[in-house]
């Protein structure tokens, strides 16, 4: 075997948990392979360079191998190398900050829109 779709194996490396998952980060332009955005089905080969965005962090591997079968953690270092310089992958792991909205006293219930704004807001975050 010398590729596998790109769903399969960002699944199989574990850098997602299942496979819906990584399938819906590569329709979301979250994936990229050698700089271009990866659709869920671009085969994906050694020598290959990703780019993954997920929250505030760009993660950067170098595919080693391809598989298409989920591995235990032990052996995804045989399979992918983690570029991803230390600074990028502390901002995975920091603290997400407190917002917090003031209502005035009798506003009542948020609204929809109001929900909706908070959701756009708090994903602008990520």
């Amino acid at each position: 075997m010398d590729s596998v779709r790109i769903d399969k194996y960002l699944w199989a490396v574990r850098i997602y948990k299942t496979r819906s998952e990584a399938t819906d980060a590569c329709n979301g332009n979250k994936v990229r392979i050698d700089g271009t955005p990866a659709k869920p089905g671009k085969a994906v080969k050694a020598g290959e360079i990703l780019e993954i965005h997920k929250g505030p962090a760009v993660l950067t591997y170098k595919v080693l191998q391809v598989s298409s079968n989920r591995m235990g953690a032990q052996l995804v270092p045989e399979f992918l190398e983690d570029l991803t310089p230390p600074g990028e992958s502390a901002k995975l792991h920091a603290p997400k900050e407190t917002i917090v909205f003031h209502r005035d006293k009798g506003a009542g219930r948020p609204t929809k829109k109001d929900r909706r704004t908070l959701d756009h807001i708090m994903e602008m975050m990520d």
